[in-house]
């Protein structure tokens, strides 16, 4: 399998200042495909403590990279995009997350690109801020109170999703059936109707009307050959069940009848 674009895409945490809140990032990083984290600055934590707050992530954890300046930190990339959630005066090239991802994606072929997020009460200074080719903000309400964790997984979704890079694989429904024919949908079709007909159904309906509306929501549908057959089954069992019922009434009718027969018919022999 070939190697994820996401490969190249550094995330960078400007002076983090909650363990809690770098374990988020990885847990982040693990779901969208990244592997690349930078800190500069970080509080002080436990890699063990890491791990559990996102599970099965060691290899991330033993990658993370430490750094003194901003600079060091991004050295080798070729694109740097700054989420803030403050609109400041500074005319900086301005992304949402779906643009940013275009954007780092288009740079992201030739070298290593980085998204970069601030503290927990400050954000980005304006010297990291001066650092990023553009900065990206998360449209959200006034409240705008989105943590480190929750803005890097906005982002990564974005990369992800752009990068066509969804990595979990959904199996094949179990017995799936082929498409069905059009000469089984017209004995279904056929079924339904005579079903229909025989509940009564078209009684004060127009039966071409109601059996063009089936076609067109069976054909939205579009269920599988063995979806189909259920569906047909369920019109040939009502017509079954009318059929019996019928025959029962009649036989009780029969009972019924031959019973009274029985009591008006003198007995012979018998006083009048």
């Amino acid at each position: 399998m070939p190697e994820s674009i996401l490969t190249a895409v550094t995330v960078v945490l400007y002076e983090s200042q909650d363990q809690i809140n770098i374990g988020a990032v990885i847990r982040a990083m693990k779901n969208m495909g990244a592997v690349d984290l930078r800190l500069i600055r970080p509080c002080p934590y436990d890699k063990n403590r890491l791990e559990q707050i996102a599970h099965d992530t060691r290899d991330l954890v033993e990658r993370i990279q430490h750094f003194d300046t901003i600079d060091d930190a991004l050295a080798d990339c070729v694109r740097v995009i700054a989420f803030s959630g403050r609109r400041r005066a500074a005319k900086w090239a301005r992304h949402t997350p779906r643009t940013a991802a275009a954007d780092l994606l288009s740079y992201a072929e030739t070298g290593r690109v980085a998204i970069m997020f601030g503290r927990e009460d400050h954000g980005l200074p304006n010297d990291a801020l001066d650092r990023a080719h553009a900065v990206a903000t998360i449209p959200t309400t006034e409240h705008f109170s989105l943590n480190v964790a929750q803005a890097c997984l906005v982002a990564l979704y974005e990369l992800h999703t752009q990068a066509g890079d969804s990595t979990k694989k959904i199996g094949a429904p179990k017995r799936a059936a082929a498409p069905p024919t059009m000469q089984e949908l017209e004995l279904s079709f056929k079924d339904i109707e005579a079903a229909l007909a025989a509940l009564a159904y078209f009684k004060t309906r127009n039966s071409e009307h109601i059996m063009r509306a089936v076609r067109s929501l069976t054909y939205r549908a579009a269920p599988d050959a063995r979806e189909l057959l259920l569906l047909r089954t369920a019109g040939i069992e009502v017509l079954r069940t009318i059929e019996r019922e019928s025959r029962l009434a009649v036989a009780r009718a029969l009972v019924n009848a031959d019973s009274s027969h029985a009591i008006a018919e003198p007995v012979p022999g018998a006083d009048v």
